[in-house]
């Protein structure tokens, strides 16, 4: 059951001891008999997920409080527990609440294997021939949420950013990055389109093309699997435009296509020949593309070289990552996934389970992600104030998390911010 808090955000003196949101919602629903309703400016379906979702976001909520975005927050069951105990990890009320909200805010997600899977469902729900879809691709897809930008940027004084080699950076200095992925969020190799085993009528029309028809003598369709890259010249065109656009918005000089066309030449083909035409029209903008093998060792060797990368939806999410260890690993790489009318906002990290309560882990990617959020909310002076006082948080090195060698709390690093960001 959603439990909606329609009434704007209170001030409850927020700190390291802050109550729980279900109290805060409680507290919020008696001010609101109080006082009559006053309808917040947004809705946001807060979606905590799984894991360390829990902790990442209660630190998102501290700061977005302390900022003073008027907001009201739509709780939302999304993730592992629902599969486990309903069978689908996006239930259809989570899905109602969302076509309500203005958009989304989620913390993190479990996904495991089919087997395991399965084997997690409650005793009545098992052998019902119930299969595992991950939410958040499923969230995507429903929402046609086509484009997921993750910017990757080195803040000054973290310990761990990337410093390159004496040859190439013989200063010892950090290296200065600040890229942005553009990774395609519908298509590709993560669009659910998947067999095991191998139905006879998939396999006949796959032997259109000659190489298939040797796998059923080989194997046998009962021990192939198939995961399959469905790419659409629309999806192709569309998210090179995307990459192009906020370069240019941004005044970025180059935009890198990655990809594999020597090897996945249709798909692969299909994308370069999108990119290259998306180009024409933006004669100021420096177009050129690497493989996805070459950019992991380039992205090495030169990553300051490059700024807007964009990449089809397996290689978007390979190459995110990379550049997220670039500058201090995923504790601090927020993404967004955006659509035309609708957008979710998520940190790239997982779901930490070992992590999971303990307030441990670094909130920055959360925060960043939340800064995305009030960026398409057109909160822009709130956005500004928010990684200004992240940027001092990491700059002044006295509030720090595990990762970063500190021994400090997820809600105490929150609170620092929350502090910088308020004053």
């Amino acid at each position: 059951m959603q439990h909606a808090i329609g009434v704007r955000s209170p001030h409850w003196g927020i700190g390291r001891h802050r109550p729980p949101l279900q109290a805060l919602s409680l507290r919020a629903a008696l001010l609101a008999d109080r006082v009559g309703i006053q309808m917040a400016k947004y809705k946001i379906a807060w979606m905590p997920g799984d894991g360390v979702g829990h902790d990442v976001m209660e630190a998102a909520r501290l700061v977005l409080d302390r900022l003073g975005l008027d907001a009201e927050y739509v709780p939302c069951d999304i993730g592992w527990e629902f599969w486990c105990k309903e069978g689908n990890a996006l239930p259809d009320r989570t899905v109602k609440a969302l076509k309500e909200t203005t958009c989304g805010l989620f913390g993190a997600i479990a996904s495991k294997p089919q087997s395991e899977a399965k084997e997690e469902l409650t005793p009545e729900l098992k052998d019902k021939g119930l299969v595992y879809f991950s939410p958040i691709v499923g969230l995507r897809q429903m929402f046609d949420l086509h484009t997921n930008m993750r910017p990757c940027k080195s803040y000054p004084g973290n310990p761990l950013n990337y410093r390159g080699n004496k040859i190439t950076n013989p200063s010892g200095e950090d290296v200065s990055i600040d890229q942005v992925v553009f990774r395609e969020n519908t298509e590709g190799m993560y669009g659910g389109v998947e067999f095991f085993p191998l139905p006879e009528p998939v396999y006949a029309a796959l032997c259109a093309n000659p190489k298939m028809k040797k796998w059923k003598d080989k194997a046998g369709l009962e021990n192939i699997a198939l995961s399959t890259r469905i790419m659409s010249k629309q999806g192709c065109t569309n998210i090179c435009k995307q990459a192009f656009e906020f370069a240019k918005k941004s005044g970025r000089k180059r935009v890198t296509l990655i990809e594999k066309p020597n090897v996945l030449r249709e798909t692969g083909g299909l994308m370069m020949r999108c990119f290259k035409e998306v180009a024409k029209n933006y004669p100021d903008i420096r177009a050129d593309d690497a493989n996805i093998d070459a950019i992991c060792m380039w992205m090495f060797k030169n990553p300051q070289d490059y700024s807007v990368l964009v990449a089809e939806n397996m290689f978007g999410d390979i190459v995110s990552d990379l550049c997220a260890g670039l500058v201090g690993g995923l504790g601090f790489a927020p993404s967004a996934n955006l659509g035309d009318n609708y957008a979710v906002f998520e940190p790239t990290h997982g779901s930490a389970p070992k992590y999971a309560g303990q307030y441990k882990v670094n909130p920055i990617a959360m925060l960043l992600t939340a800064k995305l959020m009030l960026d398409w909310l057109k909160e822009t002076e709130m956005a500004s104030r928010l990684e200004s006082a992240v940027a001092r948080v990491i700059a002044e090195g006295k509030v720090r998390t595990y990762d970063m060698g500190g021994k400090d709390s997820t809600l105490d690093v929150a609170e620092a911010i929350a502090e910088h960001a308020s004053s």
